[in-house]
């Protein structure tokens, strides 16, 4: 029997899916009774950056004041970091916070957003619980398409959601791609530049996004301290735009949105250039050693400008990520974003990614020639 007040609850809320997190190690390990590794959520192996360690301790001798609720004195050093004004800048309680506002602020039913298939989903989720219709454009192999994207766009879509590195696949558009696209969208459009893995990316022409900040006055950059900085359980990111949407965000955030302790360590990671050079290296030599090591047992990796890797393994998937969830490697396996076939495996400490290519190196060879046989 239905409450009440769920009747009132608008069905396009009640509708929504629940984004599914991966699985804590200390669960599986409870659970199976055994040692498990977490290759499942792109944390930085590295651990948080040690600079922002000590900050956060100092931190602590103040935790009974509230924080800073507009987060000035890191958002004056992102700033200058990055060559904008201040009131250019937001700090939110992660990446997450940004494009959950972006919608909120943006869209309503009778309106569009549009995002990739293949993609975040939160940016699908974002749209749908503002009531405004999702639109996906295909990807192109497994990049965004960006003509696609531009091609769906009418006039009553208001935001779009753009993930560069993308995630799950790992793929990554170019400088001279987003430009363009900026200039085909229409100006009352807000673009949404989530870079997360930014750091992590190879590629030559990645997007110099604060330039395109500059050019286009309808792009916002989304980026987080989850990543190369290791501070993913301090909840904190930002972002880059207009001082006119970002006004708007802070009307919408919760008071004191960040805390004291997260703020303090944010600062201090910026500074950190031997922790950032050192989590991209060694990213950069195990994740080449993780595509290398899948490839030595027959299953081809997409290439990646992330610190992760997306390899499709047919409908043996779910089987193979729960037999090495019970040798305790925990992998994400993505039916849950509509990826049934595939899964994404976090590049770890090179001891983490050992154990995960020897339970492979187990599992596939019997998974592969089962597939053989069947298509004879």
């Amino acid at each position: 029997m239905k409450h009440a007040i769920e009747e009132l609850i608008p069905g396009y809320i009640r509708g929504l899916p629940a984004y599914v997190p991966g699985r804590p190690v200390e669960e599986v390990e409870r659970e199976l009774n055994v040692r498990a590794v977490k290759l499942a959520s792109n944390e930085n192996p590295m651990g948080p950056s040690p600079l922002a360690i000590e900050a956060a301790k100092r931190a602590l001798s103040d935790a009974n004041w509230y924080p800073d609720g507009g987060s000035k004195a890191l958002r004056e050093k992102l700033a200058a970091r990055h060559g904008v004004k201040p009131e250019e800048t937001f700090v939110a309680l992660g990446s997450s916070e940004i494009i959950d506002l972006a919608a909120r602020a943006l869209l309503r039913p009778g309106l569009e957003g549009i995002t990739s298939e293949k993609s975040y989903a939160p940016y699908s989720l974002a749209i749908r619980a503002a009531g405004a219709e999702l639109v996906l454009a295909p990807m192109r192999g497994y990049t965004y398409d960006l003509t696609a994207i531009a091609r769906r766009m009418t006039p009553r879509t208001r935001l779009v959601y753009l993930a560069n590195p993308n995630n799950p696949t790992g793929t990554a558009f170019g400088h001279d791609e987003l430009d363009q696209f900026l200039g085909e969208a229409l100006p009352h459009i807000l673009v949404v530049l989530d870079e997360a893995y930014l750091h992590y990316a190879d590629r030559k022409d990645m997007p110099r996004a604060e330039e395109l900040h500059r050019k286009h006055g309808n792009l916002l950059i989304v980026r987080t301290f989850s990543k190369v900085y290791g501070l993913a359980g301090l909840r904190i990111g930002y972002g880059i735009g207009a001082p006119e949407v970002l006004s708007v965000f802070r009307q919408l955030k919760t008071p004191f949105n960040t805390s004291v302790v997260a703020q303090v360590a944010a600062i201090a990671a910026l500074d950190d250039t031997e922790h950032v050079r050192r989590s991209v290296e060694t990213n950069r030599v195990e994740r080449r050693r993780l595509i290398a090591g899948l490839e030595r047992i027959g299953l081809q990796a997409v290439p990646s400008e992330t610190n992760f890797v997306f390899v499709e393994m047919g409908p043996e998937a779910p089987r193979v990520c729960e037999e090495l969830l019970r040798r305790g490697v925990i992998v994400r396996p993505l039916g849950w974003m509509g990826l049934p076939g595939a899964a994404r495996i976090s590049v770890g400490r090179p001891e983490e990614n050992d154990r995960f290519l020897a339970a492979m190196g187990e599992i596939w060879p019997a998974h592969a020639a089962k597939r053989e046989l069947a298509e004879r």
